[in-house]
């Protein structure tokens, strides 16, 4: 699909950063200056469905989820970690992998709800501290996977 979002091979340096990428899957570090740590795991090519995919295609792409928000855990210490996978919007695989903290600007509601409150600049910096270590953390857990 040409005129898919997730589609294009170039990431914008506002957009994020890439972290790692196989021939079929890719992650990226989202950049979010209210979510620290928020990653992307796409799957390289245009399909909508999970059931789209075959079964192996599923379990790699889920063992790759898991292993994204095993690295924020460990490197972030949430308060819990946020798995979704809507494609309303855009509809090509891709799951968010969200580090959650109870005063995060969103906290209690999902990452795309109304800001509830204000996180110190401090808190933020240092939450961005830890997000900086997650593409070797990342790294290390897909290196695992093999």
């Amino acid at each position: 699909m040409t005129n898919c979002v997730l589609c294009k091979e170039e990431l914008k340096p506002e957009e994020g950063q890439l972290i790692w990428r196989g021939d079929d899957c890719r992650i990226i570090l989202v950049n979010d200056p209210d979510l620290p740590g928020f990653c992307r795991v796409i799957w390289n090519h245009h399909v909508a469905e999970m059931t789209d995919l075959t079964r192996g295609e599923r379990e790699h792409l889920m063992s790759l989820v898991f292993a994204v928000e095993e690295a924020i855990r460990h490197a972030m210490c949430p308060d819990k970690v946020n798995i979704a996978a809507l494609g309303n919007m855009v509809p090509h695989i891709h799951w968010h992998v969200i580090p959650r903290y109870k005063d995060d600007a969103f906290f209690p509601g999902s990452a795309w709800s109304k800001r509830v409150q204000e996180l110190s600049l401090s808190k933020l910096a240092e939450r961005q501290q830890l997000a900086s270590q997650l593409p070797a953390v990342i790294k290390a857990a897909i290196a695992t996977l093999s």
